[in-house]
């Protein structure tokens, strides 16, 4: 997002380390623990029910359909895996 001349600005200014210095610190304070998923972890290319990963997902595709059968919103998807991601 940094290499959009339009957006890198914007981008920049939010302060996205210091969201997620204050989620560590919150998290630890209250003892909860936080699981920081890897940058690139395939959330929204891999199937919740079968675990296969679909390489030619393009962002177009609002609905996500896996080859088991399973059709699911791509974004709802995505929350399952991130949600199962410390599991893996």
């Amino acid at each position: 997002m940094m290499k959009n001349k339009h957006l890198s600005r914007v981008i920049s200014k939010q302060g996205f380390y210091e969201f997620r210095r204050q989620l560590e610190y919150k998290c630890k304070f209250r003892g909860i623990e936080l699981v920081i998923a890897d940058r690139w972890y395939p959330s929204s290319k891999t199937c919740s029910q079968c675990g296969e990963i679909k390489t030619d997902l393009k962002l177009k595709n609002r609905i996500y359909q896996c080859s088991c059968g399973f059709t699911i919103d791509r974004y709802l998807n995505a929350s399952i895996n991130l949600s199962n991601y410390k599991l893996a």
